[in-house]
């Protein structure tokens, strides 16, 4: 078994976390916007600024390495294919989305069909990364021990 390749799960990861930025941008400029933009008028919060969009642009980038990380991890297990991506965009899509949208959901913060539609359409951004990080993925050849014997 091969070393964790840092470098591609790296490159795979930053790819995951572009497919997630443009995911995200399409949904909350076109998708959610105006039923956002009410919910937070409504809890008396400023419309998102420009250094905020700037933190879940550098987030989503580090939730596509981590997601590409969790894909190298579990790959020897599970083997390479999509299948693994799959399950991996699992396990990041319910700590990643689904616990949070729930615990937002729970205090009131977003209303339930919003929280419901962008945790089903980040199901579908991360399981869409995983498949194209994981592409990029390749394991690190395993290092051979040979001894010189004299």
């Amino acid at each position: 078994m091969g070393q964790i390749n840092v470098g591609r799960v790296v490159a795979g990861g930053l790819l995951a976390g572009l497919v997630i930025n443009i995911s995200e941008t399409i949904l909350n400029l076109f998708v959610v916007a105006a039923p956002m933009e009410a919910a937070l008028k409504a809890r008396s919060l400023p419309a998102l600024g420009g250094s905020a969009i700037g933190v879940f642009v550098v987030v989503c980038f580090g939730v596509g390495i981590s997601l590409i990380w969790l894909y190298a991890a579990i790959r020897p297990r599970y083997g390479a294919g999509p299948m693994t991506a799959i399950c991996a965009a699992a396990a990041v899509w319910w700590f990643a989305f689904v616990f949070p949208h729930i615990g937002n959901a729970a205090m009131g913060f977003y209303p339930a069909g919003i929280t419901a539609l962008t945790t089903l359409w980040a199901l579908a951004e991360v399981v869409l990364a995983a498949l194209v990080g994981a592409r990029v993925y390749q394991e690190q050849p395993a290092k051979s021990s040979t001894r010189a014997v004299i």
